[in-house]
């Protein structure tokens, strides 16, 4: 759990600034890989073409480059999942979010599941860099999330994630939706996961309460589209600074697309 209060610039450091969404253009990017700097986030959070300009933008700043490969649905060969985050972190990437192969947990495949976060955790640590693994807990009963849990500690994987953002279930009345994390699965994450394994919270946590409540959880880091909204309210309600120095105090720049 957390121990010490939070300060503005300790919450902009757990924040993984999303820029994921299928229909984001390169203006968007743009304009969100400005908000992930001027906020003084952890990284940007990007999809694979777009890490070359995420590093460039980002240069200098102190904010990382995170790729996603094998995304949103984890059911690429494991070697193009391993191909696609090499190449990320030869243009600039730091971190790496994949994707668990949803239909080898449900099935109970854990032999391949193991095998495939073993290669792929492997390559990434090898260049220097660390891996998340998202889970999509919407997709999943308790047993899989808790084997999911023991398979990365063994591993000595970095980071457990709760959702991609996009992992949509269709509901009694046919809409698709998605909870995202949830305080009991995050819970279950935290109590099944060594302490050295880092819990990163993504779907919901959309305000500075949402924020601090999984903080007082355990997570170390969420994924999040709403980060200057976030970081304002912190402000406002006179959380101690530092303060990033971009943070601007009039509104937030127009949201882009989200999945979060």
């Amino acid at each position: 759990m957390q121990a010490s209060a939070p300060t503005v610039l300790s919450l902009a450091k757990m924040i993984d600034h999303s820029l994921l969404h299928p229909t984001m253009t390169d203006a968007q990017l743009r304009a969100g890989l400005q908000v992930a700097r001027d906020c003084a986030c952890a990284t940007a959070c990007v999809k694979p073409y777009a890490v070359p300009l995420a590093t460039a933008v980002l240069a200098g700043s102190g904010v990382g480059v995170c790729a996603v490969a094998g995304f949103p649905h984890g059911n690429s060969h494991p070697e193009l999942i391993v191909a696609e985050a090499e190449r990320a972190i030869a243009e600039g990437a730091t971190e790496i979010d994949i994707v668990a192969n949803a239909g080898k947990v449900l099935g109970g495949d854990w032999a391949w599941v193991t095998a495939e976060l073993k290669l792929v955790n492997d390559a990434v640590t090898a260049r220097g860099a660390l891996l998340k693994v998202i889970f999509e807990n919407d997709y999943l009963p308790e047993a899989a999330i808790i084997r999911l849990c023991e398979i990365c500690t063994a591993l000595g994987i970095a980071f457990v994630k709760t959702s991609t953002g996009y992992g949509f279930v269709k509901q009694p009345n046919g809409d698709y939706n998605y909870l995202g994390a949830t305080e009991p699965h995050l819970r279950l994450m935290r109590q099944h996961s060594d302490p050295a394994v880092q819990i990163k919270a993504a779907g919901g946590v959309r305000t500075l309460d949402d924020l601090l409540k999984v903080r007082a959880l355990g997570v170390t880091r969420i994924g999040a589209t709403a980060t200057e909204t976030i970081l304002r309210e912190a402000v406002r309600r006179g959380i101690p600074g530092p303060i990033p120095p971009g943070l601007s105090p009039g509104p937030a720049a127009t949201a882009a697309p989200s999945g979060y």
